[in-house]
């Protein structure tokens, strides 16, 4: 009886140590899991110690009231023996298989996972709509978050900003969102009742930064603890499923926050290959799960690849086009992304933009790759010309005395010409100016305190290298009452800006040129006809009166 109780004992002991493992660690319960065959493993480590233990135990006789020795049968750690084999067994099973599904053995299999469309850029990629355009990186977009934060005195000594700030399009304009965590295991346990008030809401083009409050807490998160914790949450629901280790924030067109989780498919061996073949979309707010196969994932959505993994897809395409051993020898033919990333809005989706270039580390660029981060669609521009480091370096020299560093560059099309756009940002990390790097002549540098500022100089430099945009000739017409005129001076010109009723850009009217000196004779309150050429929230106007 003494014997069969403890060896219940053991045995419980041998489960609550699985169930805490278990609990801490939420391996999925799959064998393309490498976590699982590991969590495996450590169960048959833990089951060796035990019982280990345990037949030490039996073996230890007391010979003289006070010291132990050990009088045991060896024969009796035989069961030790067998552990061991099974453990050597499900290591080498979980080798072997890693070796099987390695691009060393399936070079071709990998080189296909992803299907690349070569496309035209100027059908593509219109030209640049600066009310659209992002103009903040993650770092900058951080900084705003944090200002945020510290202006919001009944939060932000609970809460802080996650550093999420995922990029998506939202209601038809870039921005980034990221939810609020809490500022400690303390502060969790004053405030997990009703949960994470707000998330914070980031205009990329106007640089707006909202602290949007919710009716409702954000109840699940990655910064809960037990069952609430977001990773917990889902593997209770999915047991069986392999998410990926980036969980995206995102945000409906109503504005309830979601997580959009990835579910990984590998499609070569047990662990190779992989892509996404389900996304769970979580409700932050309820908990509330739901499926999707990768296709049926709703519009909304804006991250389900991420750039990590379309750029590693991409890479396996470009470098494995003759083999592996072409790939780590000759490297004949063999392409890569160059070293960086950053997102286009396209088509309502967010697409992850890089350079191609040669393996061998030349300074150029064969072309660049747009991925979907939605659907995986990959489309390729044949535009030769600098890599975006080369880019960076030129648009830094033009402000060397200042130490400006850019920011990784943007793709526009400025006159049916590749344009780097990048921001420059001093030592704190604050934007002080933009610049814009012609793709194929990297010395055409154009830099501006402003996106104004920068595009005219821009287009100037253009025009003097006989580059005229097709939209140059195209003036838009306007008319309406006038709410504002002012005069203002830039660069020793005399400008009046004017706003008119119901229209939100502001126009520009240059004084220097003589055909618009007429302006001068307007006042508040009355109507005008202007006609202009669009830019950055501030218009050119070209003539007064209809064309």
């Amino acid at each position: 009886m003494k014997r069969m109780t403890r060896n219940l004992i053991f045995i419980a002991a041998g489960i609550l140590a699985a169930a805490i493992l278990y609990y801490i660690y939420l391996p999925a319960v799959n064998i393309h899991s490498a976590s699982f065959w590991f969590f495996i493993m450590g169960m048959l480590v833990v089951a060796m110690l035990i019982y280990g233990f345990k037949r030490a135990g039996r073996g230890l006789l007391l010979t003289d009231g006070n010291h132990l020795r050990l009088n045991m049968d060896f024969r009796e750690m035989k069961g030790l023996k067998y552990m061991g084999i099974l453990l050597l067994a499900v290591f080498l099973v979980y080798l072997l298989g890693s070796i099987l599904s390695s691009p060393i053995v399936n070079a071709a299999k990998y080189q296909q996972l992803l299907t690349i469309e070569e496309r035209n850029f100027a059908d593509d990629i219109k030209e640049a709509d600066y009310n659209t355009i992002p103009l903040l990186d993650k770092g900058s977009a951080a900084l705003l978050g944090n200002r945020k934060m510290g202006s919001l005195v009944d939060m932000v000594s609970q809460f802080e900003v996650s550093n999420d700030y995922t990029q998506i399009n939202y209601q038809g304009k870039p921005v980034r969102v990221t939810p609020l965590s809490y500022a400690s295991p303390i502060k969790w346990l004053t405030n997990n009742r009703n949960g994470i008030p707000a998330y914070i809401l980031i205009d990329m083009a106007t640089q707006n930064t909202e602290c949007i409050k919710l009716q409702a807490g954000i109840r699940y998160s990655k910064s809960e603890y037990f069952n609430r914790n977001l990773y917990r949450h889902l593997r209770f629901h999915y047991p069986t499923y392999i998410f990926d280790d980036q969980l995206f924030f995102e945000i409906d067109e109503e504005g309830t926050p979601y997580w959009v989780c990835p579910v990984k498919k590998f499609n070569i061996g047990l662990f190779g290959g992989q892509t996404v073949g389900h996304v769970v979309l979580c409700n932050a707010i309820t908990g509330e799960c739901v499926d999707y196969a990768v296709e049926d994932v709703p519009q909304w959505v804006d991250k389900v690849y991420s750039a990590e993994l379309l750029t590693q897809l991409y890479d396996y395409s470009g470098i494995l086009k003759h083999g592996f051993f072409n790939s780590v020898l000759g490297q004949r033919d063999c392409l890569k992304s160059t070293n960086g990333y950053n997102y286009i809005a396209l088509d309502d989706d967010v697409w992850v933009y890089s350079g191609v270039t040669s393996v061998s580390g030349d300074q150029s660029n064969v072309g660049f790759v747009l991925m979907n981060q939605r659907t995986m669609e990959t489309r390729f521009y044949k535009v030769e010309g600098a890599i975006e480091d080369s880019a960076m370096s030129s648009a830094e020299g033009q402000v060397q005395n200042l130490g400006y560093v850019a920011t990784f560059p943007l793709l526009l099309n400025i006159a049916d010409e590749p344009t780097y756009f990048m921001a420059l940002k001093d030592a704190s990390g604050l934007v002080k100016k933009y610049a814009m790097v012609n793709v194929q002549k990297y010395q055409w540098v154009a830099i501006g305190d402003t996106i104004q500022e920068c595009e005219k100089s821009y287009s100037e430099l253009l025009n003097t290298n006989g580059i005229v945009s097709r939209n140059a000739d195209t003036l838009k017409s306007v008319s309406g009452k006038i709410t504002a005129i002012a005069p203002v001076v830039l660069e020793g010109n005399t400008h009046y800006y004017i706003c008119l009723e119901q229209v939100q850009d502001v126009f520009d009217v240059d004084l220097s040129e003589e055909k618009l000196i007429g302006i001068i004779r307007y006042r508040e309150g009355e109507h005008i006809t202007l006609s202009y050429t669009e830019g950055y929230g501030l218009n050119s106007v070209k003539e007064i009166g209809a064309k």
